[in-house]
């Protein structure tokens, strides 16, 4: 997180008779030693020092680690989405636009230009926008008109290629067919225009503000989304990593991994065209992302209705941006114009640190392991033990995958390996049962 000393879930759960604070609190500590020696008698008779080592001050009793969707309190959430911002904190910006920093791409590419002191500076300045801030900001003329223009070449191309190979894209807010999509749009630029996708992502602006929410090392994809005349408004939501989960399967992560995962990934968006408010441009709740419990609260009626009567749309000129907390409540907006196909490149940065230590084959791991699973199963072993050598071998998520071959269509995310192999092992799989099953999924 971006500073220590303010590191905290807000309180987000109300429980019998009050509200409960559900994460340890990180804190700055300074220890103050009087050093005295009879060398330094004559000079100083005591000095200070600092260290400035991250500590974890845990609370008397432990609370409850678990966030539950029936519990989240709307009270809370509207009192925090609700709280002012202090413009001080973002003095880079050149305006605000309803409570968002607007910043010009030129000042970013400066600061990056500048001293240490001033590029720190600006970075901690974003980081602070994107944690305790709005959680959103905007960045004009990020892209010339050229490479705006060659990448639009680019993605219609690909978008009218996918069609013709009747290709429905499906996304996971809105209704399959609904807008065009290009998944995995960065690999395929990248193979069929080079040239183009050096000049594109030859984007300072996309670098400095990756670097200031995740650091360096980061990855970069990219999905394409057109919203057609008439195309609807998507629903409210939270993004990846936990906001692509049901409420049951986020609910199984305790609470401070539900402070940690907005952390992993850093969203955008390029506008490809003029994105007035008519053309339907991302609906933001500014201040949302907040919110602790958030991922188990966007699907309740109460919190998507407070959504609906609050949410600001900030309009886009080509080669505009805006970058966003993937835990910012957030949707596509409607597009009530009957002829701009509103076309923006969805960004999602990922953090250096989203990876195991090793790499393994889990799918050879996994088949050479079944065989003495079905073994175990049929003398009696119980599904927990049997779920620990799966969760051991198999991988557990969906993801990193291929969303061109396994799209969301009746879910937020496709079966992972380690849930095919516990089906498997239900069913009376045999091993090749399984290896056709890997196969006939993508992924790692």
């Amino acid at each position: 997180m971006a500073q220590f000393d303010s590191v905290r879930l807000h309180p987000p759960c109300r429980g019998s008779d009050r509200l409960t604070t559900l994460a340890p609190r990180l804190i700055l500590s300074r220890r103050h030693r009087l050093e005295r020696s009879n060398s330094m008698a004559a000079t100083s008779s005591n000095a200070m020092s600092t260290d400035l080592t991250p500590t974890i001050s845990p609370p008397p009793v432990a609370p409850d680690q678990w966030f539950e969707s029936d519990r989240c309190s709307f009270e809370a959430f509207v009192e925090l989405v609700e709280s002012p911002n202090d413009e001080a904190h973002m003095a880079s910006a050149r305006r605000f636009d309803r409570g968002v920093p607007v910043y010009a791409a030129a000042d970013v590419i400066g600061a990056d230009e500048g001293s240490v002191e001033a590029r720190r500076a600006l970075l901690s300045e974003l980081a602070w926008v994107f944690q305790h801030g709005p959680g959103v900001a905007v960045f004009e003329g990020v892209l010339s008109a050229d490479a705006i223009d060659r990448g639009s070449e680019v993605f219609w191309d690909l978008i009218e290629r996918e069609r013709s190979e009747g290709k429905t894209r499906a996304d996971h807010f809105a209704a399959a067919g609904a807008n065009d999509r290009v998944w995995n749009a960065l690999e395929k630029m990248a193979i069929v225009a080079p040239d183009a996708f050096a000049s594109y992502y030859s984007c300072r602006t996309l670098a400095f503000v990756s670097e200031a929410w995740l650091g360096p090392n980061y990855q970069v994809t990219s999905q394409i989304n057109v919203v057609n005349p008439g195309g609807a408004a998507q629903s409210p939501h939270r993004d990846y990593h936990l906001g692509f989960m049901t409420d049951d399967e986020a609910s199984a992560y305790p609470a401070h991994v539900h402070s940690l995962s907005p952390a992993l990934t850093l969203q955008g968006a390029i506008a490809h065209c003029d994105m007035p408010v008519e053309t339907g441009p991302t609906m933001y709740l500014p201040n949302s992302q907040r919110f602790g419990a958030g991922y188990l609260a966007w699907r309740r009626d109460d919190f998507a209705g407070y959504f609906d009567e609050h949410y600001v749309q900030l309009p886009l000129s080509k080669g505009d941006a805006v970058f966003f907390n993937p835990a910012l409540f957030h949707g596509a907006g409607t597009n009530t114009t009957t002829d701009v196909r509103r076309m923006g490149n969805l960004l999602q940065v990922s953090s250096a640190f989203g990876r195991a230590m090793e790499r393994m084959d889990r799918r050879a791991m996994s088949l050479a392991v079944y065989p003495s699973l079905v073994a175990r199963k049929a003398a009696g072993a119980v599904d927990a033990e049997l779920h620990t050598v799966v969760a051991a071998c198999a991988e557990g998520y969906a993801f990193p995958g291929n969303l061109d071959d396994e799209p969301p269509v009746n879910g937020l995310a496709p079966e992972a390996d380690a849930a095919l192999m516990r089906h498997g092992l239900d069913a009376g799989w045999s091993v090749d049962q399984l290896a056709a099953a890997f196969a006939a999924r993508s992924g790692a």
